[in-house]
């Protein structure tokens, strides 16, 4: 397996918006180079590690910072940690960014009616009739990250575009090696103008 420098890639986004399938496609190709990564899919840290957690804004937060641990001890060890959690309030992402060094902020932006239009277990359908409180993008709030280092728009972009951009900026960064030499995009420029503005390149 192949020595990389440890990062936490943090996929963002309503419930539904693609965050799991586009984390899970990042994961596969970092697999696929031979590198050190492991995947923390929120639902399943639910199930395991944030077991009788409910859904208000505290327990949330504390999901979240488990989360946010268990990537930072992995990131450490010079593993790349593949978070993918709505995580709907910006000040606790903010605080695992700050716990945590290589924070990758990739946020998934989806119109509430694509995602729900997605979501085939039927949860904004339920919580729009009342039968779960506090369910983000119905009635409890989502809070977009302000400059994330990743900004993919999952309505437009497939899978693989936005797998892509998040491989392509993790090179850019320097976490992983740089596949060989390509011929430059429109997106390829895109990332560079949006990693010079936050100051890495």
């Amino acid at each position: 397996m192949t020595q990389n420098h440890g990062a936490v890639v943090w996929f963002t986004g309503l419930p539904a918006s693609g965050k799991s399938t586009i984390a899970h496609a990042v994961y596969s190709q970092l697999l696929d180079r031979g590198l050190a990564v492991e995947l923390l899919d929120g639902s399943e840290v639910r199930a395991s590690l944030s077991r009788g957690l409910g859904f208000s804004r505290e327990d949330r937060e504390e999901n979240v910072r488990r989360i946010g641990y268990v990537a930072k001890l992995l990131s450490r060890n010079g593993v790349i940690a593949i978070c993918a959690a709505v995580s709907p309030y910006r000040a606790t992402r903010d605080e695992v960014r700050r716990n945590t060094t290589n924070f990758i902020e990739v946020y998934v932006e989806c119109p509430v009616a694509v995602a729900e239009a997605r979501d085939r277990d039927g949860m904004y359908a339920r919580a729009r009739r009342g039968e779960i409180e506090e369910f983000t993008g119905v009635n409890a709030p989502y809070e977009a990250p302000e400059s994330p280092e990743v900004h993919i728009h999952a309505e437009r972009e497939s899978v693989h575009d936005a797998a892509w951009k998040v491989m392509r900026t993790l090179e850019m960064i320097g976490i992983i090696p740089s596949a060989p030499e390509r011929e430059r995009t429109q997106q390829e420029d895109d990332i560079r103008r949006r990693l010079a503005s936050l100051g890495y390149l």
